[in-house]
């Protein structure tokens, strides 16, 4: 059966006044009957706009995410569910920014957010994402991000246009291409992972990756075993780095897995 171990932290950083536009929230099974038919999901946002209310629209994504989680039927499939739960949470924001009059904004808008899931069911992890709040696999001691930013210099960096160093110190760095709230509709990138035991899955906000480099990441997960004082570690370097954003870290660790097949679009259980 699929068992795991997690930690969550959020800090306000040393620029914001102690105010914190990040959120994020989980779904636990409560039996082992659910650890099949639901699983487990982690979900992390990061409000857009400074003041503009970024600290609504990061909460209202989350809550929205995990209440549509939790009314799924069993064994619906988690690659098709979780685009599903970002429009849902799309639609919530871009609904409840109409609500108080502000005008939704490409971009950068009064109201907006990004946000990261991550599903986990039997041996298979499903990770679906608007924005640049990412997703991180370390296995064997090697970081791997399993998501790639919506942001003006991902796209430059993809195009060749700029190098991965540029893109680190650009001024623009931190400018979306595709946001939660911003537009009617959004489109989430969404990928499934296979698991293994001693997996651990970083679902983070950009005031970690934005200032701390994935080399001191990885150095901080695999030095630091306690998931709680990894938590702790890696926003002590974000703030260490300056903090300058809110940081907001989710760390999961995969204890042991239940291998699956499927036929025919059902999960059967393999020897």
């Amino acid at each position: 059966m699929l068992e795991l171990e997690f930690a969550e932290l959020s800090d306000a950083g040393l620029r914001r006044g102690g105010h914190n536009e990040d959120f994020y929230g989980h779904f636990a099974p409560s039996s082992a009957a659910q650890v099949q038919s639901q699983g487990w999901l982690f979900a992390l946002a990061d409000g857009v706009g400074g003041q503009e209310r970024g600290e609504v629209a990061s909460r209202l994504t989350i809550e929205t995410v995990l209440a549509g989680f939790r009314k799924i039927p069993k064994g619906v499939m988690h690659v098709s569910l979780l685009p599903r739960l970002v429009q849902d949470a799309n639609q919530a924001v871009f609904d409840q920014a109409a609500a108080e009059g502000r005008r939704p904004a490409r971009n950068n808008g009064s109201m907006a957010s990004t946000v990261v899931l991550c599903a986990l069911r039997f041996d298979s992890a499903v990770v679906s994402h608007v924005g640049d709040s990412r997703c991180y696999l370390l296995r064997n001691g090697n970081l791997a991000s399993l998501t790639h930013d919506h942001t003006i210099v991902s796209e430059q960096m993809r195009m060749g246009m700029i190098s991965k160093e540029d893109a680190a110190t650009a001024d623009n760095r931190h400018l979306l291409t595709r946001s939660l709230g911003s537009e009617m509709f959004v489109a989430a990138d969404t990928i499934t992972v296979n698991i293994m035991p001693g997996d651990v899955l970083l679902l983070c906000s950009d005031g970690l990756h934005g200032y701390v480099p994935d080399a001191a990441i990885q150095w901080l997960l695999t030095s630091t075993p306690d998931l709680n004082e990894a938590a702790a570690a890696l926003v002590a370097a974000a703030n260490q780095a300056g903090g300058h954003d809110n940081v907001s870290v989710q760390l999961v660790r995969v204890k042991s897995v239940e291998r699956m097949g499927l036929y025919r679009g059902r999960p059967y259980r393999l020897l």
